[in-house]
């Protein structure tokens, strides 16, 4: 039998001992701190109110309009992209991978943004704002361009002219810029007798050519090659400024909590990247071409660099952006207005 001594003995050894565990312990959890998280890097930001940093995902879900073969985008992001630019500054902020994906209008581009499966994405101004005024959670952070031209092509030997439109059904893409170009050039016009129905791009130039159609809105080199082969140009947007579009790039508010510093990093990427887009125009134009199926001289033409601004907004670009909200909201194609001020992200 053990004698008191021996127990309260063994009970001190038994109690530092637990003493010693406790604080190992603790000292391997504060060595390993959130490392843990495989899909989290620490952000280059603070919390408000001197939180713990929040944890930057490494993946950065990136949705653009357009598809190709070579899967980028195009401007100064998709150059950024291709030459691997943009993905080593975003490397220096905890952001490993970027994950593109296309889409065939701003529509369906702003519904992935609003369901969670993008993080951000560039598409037109209309359907960032008509997304916004259903209350979508985003934050406009770039207006890269801001003279984006809408055409209107007619088909062969039919309306050459706007008064010819009447009673003829034209294409347009629902929600989109198209949309907003054509729905402000038939008001300018006083046209009303009209059909307007929705396809995207591709199914729109086979029904014009098989003369299902009487005319289609279009854009950039697309035009240029339809009308390269015959068919009427009927108007276009450089005739009506205040029709022009502007490029919206938006990120939703759920991946601002976690990367807060994400519009500086984006745009600062981005500003690298046109920086090379201008010191290499001719290599730049042959990308954009081969993403197009086009050509290098066509390409200038319609996205001259001249046009891709190096600040994340102007005065102007804010004008026309503010233009747009008012037309949709007045036409009651937006559902409701808001403060562009207020979702503008600088």
């Amino acid at each position: 039998m053990q004698s008191s001594s021996v127990k309260s003995g063994s009970r001190k050894v038994r109690l530092t001992t637990g003493i010693l565990t406790l604080a190992l312990t603790m000292l391997v959890t504060q060595a390993c701190g959130t490392a843990t998280d495989k899909n989290a890097a620490p952000s280059t930001g603070s919390a408000a109110g001197g939180a713990a940093k929040a944890q930057v995902p490494v993946t950065l879900n990136y949705g653009y309009i357009g598809t190709s073969k070579l899967n980028f985008p195009g401007s100064a992001e998709g150059w950024g992209l291709y030459k691997g630019i943009i993905q080593e500054e975003l490397k220096k902020h905890g952001i490993t991978e970027v994950k593109l994906t296309a889409f065939p209008n701003g529509p369906d581009l702003s519904e992935s943004l609003i369901s969670g499966r993008l993080d951000f994405g560039s598409l037109g101004d209309t359907p960032a704002i008509l997304a916004k005024s259903t209350g979508a959670k985003t934050r406009f952070i770039t207006q890269g361009t801001i003279d984006n031209i809408g055409y209107l092509i007619g088909k062969k030997n039919g309306p050459t002219t706007l008064a010819e439109l009447k009673g003829k059904t034209i294409s347009t893409q629902k929600g989109s810029f198209h949309h907003r170009y054509l729905a402000g050039l038939l008001k300018d016009s006083n046209i009303t007798d009209v059909k307007i129905v929705h396809m995207l791009r591709v199914d729109a130039e086979a029904a014009l050519a098989r003369g299902e159609i009487d005319a289609m809105t279009t854009t950039g080199v697309f035009a240029l090659k339809q009308i390269d082969q015959g068919y009427p140009l009927i108007d276009d947007a450089t005739k009506h400024p205040h029709l022009l579009g502007t490029n919206a790039t938006v990120v939703s508010e759920e991946y601002l909590s976690k990367n807060p510093d994400f519009p500086k990093i984006w745009n600062e990427a981005r500003l690298k990247a046109l920086s090379d887009v201008k010191a290499n125009p001719a290599e730049y134009y042959k990308f954009l071409a081969d993403l197009n199926n086009s050509t290098p001289e066509l390409i200038e033409k319609v996205s001259p660099i001249s046009g891709i601004k190096e600040v994340p907004f102007t005065d102007e670009g804010l004008k026309l952006l503010e233009g747009t909200k008012k037309f949709l909201v007045d036409e009651k194609l937006a559902e409701k207005d808001f403060d562009i001020s207020q979702w503008i992200l600088k």
